[in-house]
């Protein structure tokens, strides 16, 4: 069941709505509580699964509400998790005062920020977790086991330390090895962050010419993270670094042809929003443009998707 509000925030962070005037921005030296109870504990006294008793708050444009948005629909969890899409806070007060609400009943007096995605117990009105890895290895555990049979298995047993062990490479060799890049001086620009990431883009490439997806035959929840980790990529990243650079990771064809295929596919397609991930990073980010925003990579945006 999907309850969609128009409610949008510039990141993972919400902007909390107070009485009065003015809607100030959460404190950014406030830290975020981050909750991380699981799913599938002792039926008698924790979070388990059942049809209807979670609500899973998400952004726009957020690569982890992506993430959590693509896993639902594969799994065809919608009628099971509700899920409210948060944008812009005048328009859908009472959305984020839910939100507000389910952190104060798990943390007293909670005046922290608002972070999501956020999955929350609708029996008891508390977060769950807060927590996106947590948050997608119980979908796709927990509830993934109760799915159709027609549905993909995105973290059986024998691939879950593969899983993880592609979201560290992801994280570490591409997001952020992107971000040190496009943050360099343009002297440095082909340094230690470039060769990074190109190198890690290498091994992906070289792995996608013997099996359709990131670690088989099958579609898994590390085909979830790569497609996300690579529109991000595009959408993104791309416009701080160089031509040169644009042009070196575009060299990788078997990746951006991967990124077209799961693009066919409504899971992926039809939760991509180009715009509002654009409208995220504008509104977060500081850095300048560089010669790179002008190259086209040859995924979903060379059509215009």
């Amino acid at each position: 069941m999907t309850e969609t509000v128009t409610l949008s925030s510039g990141s993972a962070t919400l902007p909390d709505l107070q009485p009065g005037p003015s809607h100030p921005e959460a404190t950014p030296s406030i830290r975020a509580h981050h909750f991380r109870s699981r799913i599938g504990v002792d039926p008698a006294g924790g979070f388990y699964p059942a049809p209807h008793r979670f609500q899973v708050y998400l952004t726009p444009g957020c690569p982890n509400s992506l993430r959590v948005s693509i896993t639902l629909d594969l799994l065809g969890l919608r009628d099971w998790v509700t899920t409210t899409h948060l944008a812009h806070p005048a328009d859908a007060p009472d959305a984020l005062a839910s939100l507000r609400g389910a952190y104060e009943a798990t943390r007293h007096h909670y005046n922290g920020p608002l972070t999501v995605p956020a999955l929350c117990d609708r029996w008891s009105g508390r977060v769950v977790s807060n927590h996106a890895r947590d948050i997608l290895r119980d979908l796709a555990g927990y509830f993934g086991d109760q799915c159709k049979p027609d549905r993909p298995h995105l973290r059986p047993a024998a691939l879950a330390a593969d899983i993880d062990t592609m979201r560290e490479l992801l994280d570490e060799d591409i997001t952020q090895a992107a971000q040190r890049a496009g943050a360099a001086p343009a002297s440095q620009r082909h340094g230690e962050a470039l060769d990074t990431l190109l190198a890690a883009l290498d091994l992906l490439d070289r792995q996608l010419a013997c099996r359709p997806y990131a670690l088989g035959d099958e579609v898994s929840a590390a085909d979830v993270d790569l497609w996300v980790t690579l529109v991000h990529l595009d959408v993104v990243h791309r416009v701080h670094l160089d031509a040169d650079a644009v042009h070196a990771v575009s060299r990788h064809d078997r990746l951006w042809d991967y990124v077209r295929r799961l693009h066919r596919h409504p899971a992926f397609r039809d939760n991509f929003r180009a715009d509002q991930m654009v409208q995220l990073h504008r509104r977060t980010c500081r850095g300048p443009e560089s010669s790179g925003a002008v190259v086209t990579l040859p995924g979903v945006l060379r059509t215009g998707s």
